[in-house]
């Protein structure tokens, strides 16, 4: 086209100059060499997907791999809390640099950047998702074997934003035992198909609550449905996570690195195992 100005970034007309699809997908920095890049997502808030992220993130330091946790949820980070982490992240000219947990997680998050963390975050969208992009560009992250990342719940823009920019090597649903399930995770594995990222499973919180009397397993959502909606999808529920008050205590104290993360030992397995 004669007015052509060859930036196809900025126009949507098709043409013999473009070819191919542009990828939008934004390349490490020189200094970080991020092996694994593992999401968490969900079709909606509330169902403990930050917790399951931080669980899966112990689980794997302790499994001797060197992790990264990147907090996407901007306008509800709740990483640092969880991890005790009350120390800045510290910036130079060119990177910013992840605070480290006390057992070696590398976490970055908007809370490690603000003076208040309970100040409200009132961002219009393209701000939000230009930080995660910060996140992922602008740290130094050094050597990282698995990188954990928290997504924000539903499809907007944050969650498409790590989609379009960060290469995902699998992303986890999380979800809870009610009937609603199966519209939570069709809409989380509809996004993952439309942007042709891996679905390794299903992971579902609170799954049930353990009686401190006799040990019966109290079904407090009644039925799970999630092994049904993972199959309908032809995924299997890879863990689940029970109601456990000593677990709420510990996140609430920012211990959850003395959790026991056992319960997921079968998503740690498949996560370990990926080509």
């Amino acid at each position: 086209m004669s007015d052509c100005n060859h930036d196809c970034s900025n126009c949507g007309k098709s043409c013999g100059s473009r070819t191919e699809p542009q990828s939008l997908l934004v390349p490490q920095n020189e200094v970080s060499d991020i092996k694994k890049v593992i999401g968490i997502v969900s079709g909606k808030g509330g169902v403990g997907k930050s917790m399951v992220t931080s669980l899966l993130a112990c689980a794997m330091n302790r499994a001797g791999r060197k992790t990264a946790l990147l907090d996407a949820d901007v306008t509800g980070p709740s990483i640092p809390k969880m991890f005790g982490l009350t120390e800045r992240a510290q910036a130079d000219e060119k990177y910013m640099y992840p605070v480290e947990t006390r057992g070696g997680i590398k976490v970055i998050s908007l809370n490690l950047l603000v003076e208040n963390e309970t100040d409200p975050v009132i961002w219009r969208g393209p701000v939000v998702a230009g930080l995660i992009q910060q996140f992922w560009k602008d740290v130094n992250w050094g050597d990282v074997d698995y990188m954990f990342i928290d997504m924000p719940p539903g499809t907007g823009d944050v969650p498409l934003t790590v989609f379009q920019s960060i290469k995902l090597d699998g992303i986890i649903i999380a979800a809870t035992p009610q009937e609603l399930v199966s519209m939570i995770v069709s809409k989380a594995v509809n996004m993952a198909k439309m942007m042709n990222v891996p679905i390794l499973g299903v992971i579902e919180n609170m799954s049930y609550l353990k009686c401190p009397h006799c040990g019966e397993a109290i079904d407090i959502f009644g039925k799970s449905h999630t092994a049904e909606a993972a199959a309908e999808h032809g995924l299997s529920v890879l863990d689940c996570i029970p109601l456990d008050p000593a677990l709420a205590a510990l996140s609430d104290a920012g211990n959850i690195e003395q959790a026991d993360t056992g319960v997921l030992s079968n998503a740690i397995r498949m996560i370990t195992e990926m080509k």
